[in-house]
C-alpha cells in the first residue's frame, strides 16, 4: 500500500508564491510518475496541474505553464510544486498523485487547500 502526505497549502495574496510538498511511503513498484491535480470547486472533477515521470520528464497544464514548477527527489520519494504569480483562479484543493505498477494504479493524497485572495 502506498501513502501520500501533502503539506504546504494555505492562504496567499494574488501574485504571491507557495510551495507544496508530497511525501510518498510504502511499497512503490515500477513508478510511472508523480504529480499534482486540483479540484477548484465541489462537484468538479480533478484536473491535471503537473506531473513528473520517473525519468524526469514534466508535463504542465496550459493554465500554469511559466508560473508553476514541478520537481522530484526519487531517493526520498518526494515531489514538490513551486507555485508563483498565483491568481485567484488557482484557488483549489491540490492533490498529490502517484502512478505505479504494470496496471498503472493511481494513488492519491488527502489534499491540501490553496486559497489565493487579497
Amino acid at each position: 500500500q502506498v501513502q501520500l502526505v501533502e503539506s504546504g497549502g494555505g492562504l496567499v495574496q494574488p501574485g504571491g508564491s507557495l510551495r507544496l510538498s508530497c511525501a510518498a511511503s510504502g511499497s512503490i513498484y515500477m513508478l510511472n510518475h508523480m504529480g499534482w491535480y486540483r479540484r477548484q470547486a465541489p462537484g468538479k472533477g480533478r484536473e491535471l496541474v503537473a506531473i513528473i515521470t520517473s525519468s524526469g520528464s514534466t508535463n504542465y497544464a496550459d493554465s500554469v505553464k511559466g508560473r508553476f514548477t514541478i520537481s522530484g527527489d526519487n531517493a526520498k520519494n518526494m515531489v514538490y510544486l513551486q507555485m508563483g504569480s498565483l491568481k485567484p483562479e488557482d484557488t483549489a484543493v491540490y492533490y498529490c498523485n502517484l502512478q505505479a505498477g504494470v496496471a498503472k494504479w493511481d494513488y492519491w493524497g488527502q489534499g491540501t487547500q490553496v486559497t489565493v485572495s487579497s
